[in-house]
């Protein structure tokens, strides 16, 4: 597929980098030399010095036969603007990053208007993120399926935990609950489980159920954590706005604390039920102020990794809270995720999984849809929901019949509103919504799962 990627930030680099990575035809524009040096110079993709809105840097970039276009600067106008121009001059489908708070509320209207495929907001799927972690601490990361009726949550089997040494074939006899495990990672490694192995100290362990089956199974094997009642949130920024926001409207007591005046100012007016400090959120004597130590949830959301890496820190090593750290950079990914800082988020890397399921989702597959995709450990493994259609090569016949690839489990199927973790004898039906977790290998249609 021909792709245009006009915009070369955190998020433009790494789309770049994921839709090189499967093969696509990938053109990089960016007013600035350095950025399109580094993505070229890293990537195999071409790269244009110029302005997206440019016609005549367009037609150069390929506009003409170009299959997408996906406008990601830094400002939001320019975004929608490039994509009216490619949609005048081209006959491709148009992606915009649209993140002012001001716009949220007319997202609909502006895809429409438009002509846009899908409109992407970095920092609200962020925010969305982190509040479904603080509605399920126990859990470090929570991804939604099936219109959020099945969950994948990961945990890490903490060194005084029950799962200890039990192997994963006597897992549902020992707590008699009923959740599927789906991947372990250990050592950086990806393993998609049988019965036969053993739970150890520090695995990473995604399990797939519903929510009120979650809970039960985390009560039993004694990580009993509920929904957060209050939160700090470090840094006034979008992420923190939106994140508020949700926390508010769940009845989440929140404090938020930013060191800009004017930026506190419009947060007031924006968010009269928040209390908002205006200070320093590294200031440890603040942070004790408004009850660091007793609050259930924090966030640090600043705009520096450094300082967010260290408030997450602090906040383990006084508090009990449930820690959320966002991380902007991909650098050194394999220190930061040995370190103590709770959930981790990356607004780039979310917003680039967001986009890879809209492109796989581009073939028009006459047996399934793409719905929903989450890259694991670092892209070492996949999740991904299927809508099953009328005549695909996988409806009607027993799981136990279909010959699946290496290291693919089919995890749960969805269908008219009840959840099946699916034996050998069950099937998947056209309607079905079925999520999938596969390691070494990509896919964009369920078919793919099988063997040639």
């Amino acid at each position: 597929m021909d792709i245009i990627i006009v915009g070369c930030g955190k998020v433009g680099s790494t789309l770049a980098e994921q839709l090189s990575n499967e093969d696509h035809n990938v053109v990089v524009i960016d007013e600035k030399a350095e950025k399109i040096q580094h993505v070229t110079d890293r990537l195999d993709a071409m790269g244009i010095v110029g302005n997206g809105i440019n016609h005549k840097t367009l037609i150069e970039a390929g506009i003409t036969t170009a299959d997408l276009l996906i406008a990601v600067t830094g400002d939001d106008e320019k975004n929608l603007l490039c994509c009216v121009i490619a949609k005048k001059t081209g006959h491709c489908q148009t992606i915009a990053r649209v993140r002012n708070p001001v716009y949220n509320e007319e997202i609909e209207f502006l895809k429409k208007g438009f002509g846009l495929a899908m409109i992407i907001n970095p920092e609200l799927t962020a925010a969305n993120e982190i509040a479904r972690i603080f509605q399920f601490p126990s859990a470090i990361r929570v991804d939604s399926f099936a219109k959020g009726h099945v969950e994948l949550l990961h945990f890490k089997v903490s060194e005084n935990s029950k799962l200890l040494h039990l192997k994963l074939a006597n897992l549902h006899q020992t707590f008699r609950t009923n959740v599927l495990v789906c991947t372990v990672i250990r050592e950086n490694n990806v393993i998609i489980p049988n019965g036969d192995f053993e739970f150890c100290a520090g695995d990473i362990v995604a399990i797939a159920a519903e929510r009120r089956k979650a809970v039960d199974f985390f009560h039993k094997i004694g990580y009993v954590k509920n929904r957060v009642e209050n939160a700090i949130i470090a840094g006034g920024g979008k992420v923190s706005f939106y994140l508020a926001k949700s926390l508010i409207q769940s009845e989440i007591r929140v404090t938020l604390i930013e060191i800009d005046p004017k930026r506190c100012d419009t947060l007031c007016e924006l968010l009269p039920e928040a209390t908002i400090i205006c200070g320093d959120a590294t200031d440890q004597d603040l942070l004790c102020e408004e009850g660091l130590e007793n609050t259930q949830g924090f966030a640090a959301l600043t705009g520096l990794d450094e300082e967010n890496i260290l408030l997450s820190l602090y906040a383990n090593d006084v508090s009990n809270a449930k820690t959320v750290t966002k991380i902007n950079r991909s650098s050194f990914n394999s220190v930061i995720n040995e370190l103590n800082l709770g959930s981790i988020i990356y607004p780039r890397v979310i917003t680039a999984d967001y986009i890879l399921k809209y492109v796989r989702s581009m073939n028009n597959s006459k047996d399934s849809n793409v719905e929903t995709l989450y890259k694991l450990a670092d892209g070492k493994a996949e999740a991904l929901e299927f809508l099953i259609k009328e005549n695909s090569a996988v409806a009607g016949i027993p799981l136990q019949n279909l010959h699946f690839r290496k290291n693919t489990l089919i995890c749960c199927i969805y269908r008219n509103g009840k959840v099946i973790l699916p034996g050998g004898q069950d099937m998947m039906l056209a309607g079905d919504s079925v999520l999938v977790v596969i390691s070494g290998y990509r896919i964009s249609d369920i078919k793919e799962i099988l063997e040639d």
